[in-house]
């Protein structure tokens, strides 16, 4: 295929970050690019999902730690800040959150055209081997295509007995219409998103009823994990409802009442849903292309991003492989060059590093407890707590761990665990280690700053290597 000079012309549906990171590839290696996007560049990580979430978790963040910093000596008016003498306005909030957004988005869309990508805004269908039929905002258009991926994403799945209104009860690409802030917000769905926003809103100052059909929140987690968030959750003051399942979920006069399995009622005065994706591959033409899906209703792809029908490719989160927009953009980036017949490396997942953006953070890579256990390998495992480290001492922080595994004998680091603020950017040094095959002495001998939270990453590493010895 990369031998073919003909092999050019490049239509993309869907503009978020599988999409325009392969624009980015296939334009800036000559070919003719198209992206088709519906409702701008970007897609629902930077519209309604990654970008505006995180940006409303920025401001509670800010809540936490100001409520937090009485400890610190901090007063306010000669008072300790607390939520009695602090408030969000979330109008302005969720002002700041569309514009950062759209600014992104237009961002986005400058580099492209910049590098000479042709944007359609509107709907794409496969009609027939090589083309792609478009109704845009100009007409209609039909697309020749050398190669096409689908990259059209997920919407937030929704439930029969609890469908959105916008006012009352919301998915969570709907809670940035919200003017005020929720008086009392009962989240359904205690996976990443419920987490997330449960976490968000109850640090901007809502009462939160967290509803969980699992034993536990987050249960896709390392459990010790999920125990400090349920524990700092509770501690805060949320009510976290374990094993029960939402029936339905009804707006009333004034509020909203939602129904268990068990026939008990909750009441609030707004609902979010969070209870999976979708993916969206409706009105495309998939099926009369012989485009083949998973048992769970996603694109099937291998690790190339190819599908079951020749020169058409799929990436992110239409494909349910993994739904992070890291991993979106890696798929999206593999098919096109794989489209151009470069050398590729096939997607693999073990080194991915992804982070629940609660209060503390959670971040993870490479293999779980869970997947350890299973696979009945030897690998040993430190967990320290943050309590212990000097620099969390001096932020107050008294919540979280660091944990790391290796493998018995050689040291090789085949995963971790961070509980802390920004968690994030802590995993980082834990990510490369494992993705690079370093060794517990690689950490262990690499100099971190005193006082820092790193440090523990270290001293982990340091206990490890006196365990293999």
């Amino acid at each position: 295929m990369g031998n073919n000079s003909h092999m050019t012309r490049v239509v993309i549906l869907g503009g978020g970050p599988a999409g325009y990171e392969a624009a980015f590839v296939a334009a800036r290696a000559g070919a003719e690019v198209t992206v088709i996007e519906k409702d701008g560049l970007g897609g629902s990580a930077v519209l309604t999902d990654c970008v505006p979430s995180k940006t409303l978790i920025a401001t509670s963040e800010l809540m936490t730690l100001a409520a937090g910093s009485g400890a610190l000596g901090v007063r306010v008016g000669g008072e300790e800040p607390s939520p009695d003498v602090m408030s969000a306005d979330l109008g302005v909030v969720n002002g700041r959150v569309r514009d950062l957004a759209t600014a992104h988005s237009a961002d986005i869309t400058l580099a492209l055209k910049e590098l000479g990508v042709r944007v359609l805004r509107g709907h794409g269908r496969l009609d027939g081997p090589g083309h792609v039929f478009v109704e845009h905002t100009g007409g209609t258009t039909t697309c020749d295509a050398d190669a096409i991926l689908i990259a059209t994403g997920a919407r937030p799945r929704v439930v029969a007995d609890a469908e959105p209104d916008g006012e009352r009860i919301f998915t969570w690409d709907q809670v940035y219409d919200l003017k005020a802030l929720p008086e009392h917000l009962i989240v359904v769905g205690s996976g990443v998103t419920g987490a997330e926003f449960a976490s968000a809103y109850d640090a901007l100052g809502s009462q939160v009823t967290l509803v969980s059909s699992r034993d536990r929140v987050l249960p896709g987690e390392d459990s010790d994990a999920a125990q400090v968030l349920e524990d700092v959750f509770i501690r805060r003051g949320m009510k976290v409802l374990s094993r029960a399942r939402a029936k339905s979920a009804k707006a009333t006069a004034d509020g909203v009442i939602v129904t268990l399995s068990d026939g008990r009622t909750i009441e609030g005065s707004h609902c979010l849903m969070a209870v999976g994706s979708l993916p969206n591959i409706e009105d495309m033409g998939l099926e009369s292309a012989g485009v083949t899906f998973t048992d769970r209703g996603f694109v099937a792809v291998d690790r190339v991003s190819r599908t079951s029908v020749r020169h058409v490719y799929a990436a992110g989160d239409v494909t349910g492989v993994l739904m992070l927009a890291s991993v979106a953009a890696a798929q999206g980036r593999i098919a096109m060059t794989h489209v151009l017949g470069h050398a590729v490396s096939p997607l693999h997942l073990d080194s991915v590093s992804s982070n629940v953006f609660t209060d503390p953070e959670i971040a993870t890579v490479g293999l779980t407890q869970v997947q350890i256990d299973e696979s009945g390998l030897d690998v040993r495992t430190v967990k320290l707590p943050l309590a212990t480290n000097a620099r969390a001492k001096m932020q107050g922080i008294h919540d979280g761990f660091v944990k790391l595994h290796c493998r018995t004998g050689t040291g090789i680091v085949v995963g971790g665990v961070i509980v802390a603020p920004r968690a994030s950017e802590l995993i980082f040094p834990i990510s490369m280690a494992v993705e690079q095959r370093l060794t517990v002495d690689h950490i262990a001998d690499s100099y971190t700053v005193y006082p820092s939270l790193s440090g523990s990453v270290a001293e982990a590493a340091r206990q490890l290597h006196q365990q293999r010895n």
